[in-house]
């Protein structure tokens, strides 16, 4: 799934990586962080030269990820996901904040909350809401509560890009938890 882009960038790209260290080194809160960071993701979204073609291509098992940045000392990275149709995520949750924002097509996201055990059930997830994002759409989100699922919802290739609060070059992933609890 985690393939290392070329150091090739484009000059946008690496305009946007600036724009996001500016915010990440303010060293706000990570919600705050994460709605900052995608007012700065949002104007980039859907402008050709923001992606080289190698950065484009996608795997037709799986949808892909290309790691476009990974800040030297760890605090974020900038990640290019391309989705085929149909292809989806697991329910999961991240290691820390994060903004999504299309580039082209189309992502369906559905949220879940955790209902903890009761005496009369074990734990399980219930879907709290279902949204579309279209290409320039941006959505940002702190743990706890980031509980989802993705998937490409429509006809054609999806590209998002992604920015975490995180080492995803080292980490190898944004996922902290994948869940396999019933849903309601």
């Amino acid at each position: 799934m985690t393939t290392t882009t070329p150091a090739r960038t484009t000059t946008r790209m690496a305009a946007l990586v600036s724009e996001i260290r500016s915010v990440v080194d303010r060293g706000l809160a990570p919600d705050l962080t994460a709605y900052l960071v995608g007012e700065r993701v949002a104007p980039h979204l859907g402008t050709p030269d923001l992606l080289t073609p190698e950065q484009r291509e996608s795997h037709l098992d799986r949808y892909r990820q290309h790691i476009l940045h990974a800040e030297p000392d760890g605090s974020f990275s900038v990640v290019a996901l391309v989705w085929l149709p149909g292809q989806e995520t697991a329910i999961h949750d991240h290691v820390s904040w994060c903004v999504a924002g299309v580039h082209e097509g189309e992502e369906s996201e559905l949220r879940y909350r955790l209902a903890p055990a009761t005496a009369a059930a074990g734990a399980r997830l219930v879907a709290t809401e279902e949204v579309v994002n279209g290409p320039g759409d941006v959505c940002g989100f702190a743990p706890p509560g980031d509980i989802h699922k993705v998937r490409n919802s429509c006809r054609t290739t999806a590209i998002s890009l992604h920015v975490y609060g995180a080492d995803i070059a080292r980490l190898g992933s944004s996922v902290r938890r994948v869940y396999t609890l019933p849903t309601d």
